[in-house]
């Protein structure tokens, strides 16, 4: 973000005032979180998230979502039960501003949700005992929890290439806020930022 924030023209920062804040901490979470090699094939994306900002509140929710749905399926145990609460809670805040998830982002949500339905139903049970807080501070917080526990989840998973997973998070994070932020405007969206397709198994939970 470093480099975003040289390139926007700024004072040299890795909270650029050019990048919404949630996509910017979700792209620290991923760079720190990368391999070294991994992470200076980041550097193609940087261009996409300059001037890549605005006051609607619910692109921080979507790339919450966007994360815990990369997540979920491969996450330990603990961290699953946490990402579908995070869920089911983004869910219920999007409800509340009265938007709906774009069609592909509810898409992979759901797929997720399906694929571990052991955490999900303990996340139900959890969510319906607890009253959500209200306020953007509160979605804020909730959010940028979600993202943290999604990319150590991904980079914790026992899988082959967490690197191509957080890469293929972080395009497609860009692409739903782009898509928020700048509906017209499909040039500014980054470049093949179609999530990379992983098949998993259907699970209840992992240890």
């Amino acid at each position: 973000m470093e480099f975003a924030s040289y390139l926007a023209g700024e004072r040299w920062s890795d909270h650029p005032s050019c990048t919404h804040p949630a996509l910017a901490f979700l792209a620290r979470m991923v760079n720190d979180c990368s391999s070294d090699t991994e992470r200076s094939r980041l550097a193609v994306l940087i261009p996409s998230v300059i001037g890549l900002n605005g006051s609607d509140r619910s692109v921080e929710v979507a790339i919450a979502l966007r994360a815990a749905s990369v997540a979920l399926p491969i996450a330990s145990e603990e961290r699953q039960r946490a990402l579908a609460v995070g869920i089911l809670s983004c869910q219920r805040i999007l409800e509340r501003m009265g938007v709906e998830p774009a069609p592909d982002l509810a898409a992979a949500v759901d797929s997720a949700m399906q694929r571990t339905p052991l955490a999900v139903s303990w996340a139900r049970d959890f969510v319906g005992s607890y009253r959500l807080p209200t306020g953007n501070k509160a979605a804020s917080r909730l959010s940028e929890s979600v993202i943290r526990i999604s990319v150590l989840g991904i980079a914790g998973a026992c899988i082959e290439n967490p690197d191509a997973r957080l890469r293929a998070l972080l395009t497609a994070a860009i692409e739903d806020s782009a898509a928020i932020l700048r509906p017209t405007s499909v040039e500014d969206r980054a470049p093949s930022a179609r999530p990379l397709q992983f098949e998993e198994p259907i699970v209840g939970s992992r240890s």
